[in-house]
């Protein structure tokens, strides 16, 4: 599978989200959407990625762009980590890893010379159209939402 690029559309996911309810990008159609993928709930690096997203989520929706995190944990520990964490954002069970696959960002990783299958923390920022306007490879947490935030306000 090539990896996904600028003006690329979307692919489409549904999966269960945080308080029970369903998480889809179809559903958001005809506006913009931050799709950001991450590793785990309640790790040091995503819990500041979800606390920035969150700090900047009126921004956003003043913006009308709807901010999504994906991970594979369950919607079980995202409702934990988002009551732990007062977050404002949607969270969506990537349990089966078929949406980071479709991504691009379910990849090998390597710590300490051991390899491993993980989640690339990715963004992507997806335009009213469908189509990916913007996307953010191995992500650096700190300033990350605003430089997203930027982007979404030249949409």
């Amino acid at each position: 599978m090539s990896e996904l690029a600028v003006g690329d559309v979307a692919p489409d996911f549904e999966l269960e989200g945080d308080g029970g309810n369903k998480v889809s990008l179809s559903a958001l159609k005809g506006k913009p959407v931050v799709v950001y993928f991450y590793p785990k709930d309640d790790t040091p690096g995503c819990t500041k990625e979800a606390i920035a997203f969150t700090e900047q989520s009126d921004a956003f929706a003043r913006l009308g762009v709807t901010i999504i995190g994906l991970s594979p944990d369950t919607a079980a520990k995202h409702d934990k980590f988002i009551a732990k964490h007062n977050l404002a954002i949607r969270l969506g069970a990537d349990t089966e890893k078929e949406v980071a696959e479709a991504y691009g960002v379910w990849v090998e990783k390597s710590m300490y010379g051991k390899k491993y299958m993980g989640v690339e923390r990715t963004t992507f920022l997806v335009g009213a159209d469908g189509k990916i306007a913007e996307i953010w490879r191995k992500v650096k947490v700190p300033g990350h939402a605003d430089a997203v935030l930027e982007a979404a306000r030249a949409l």
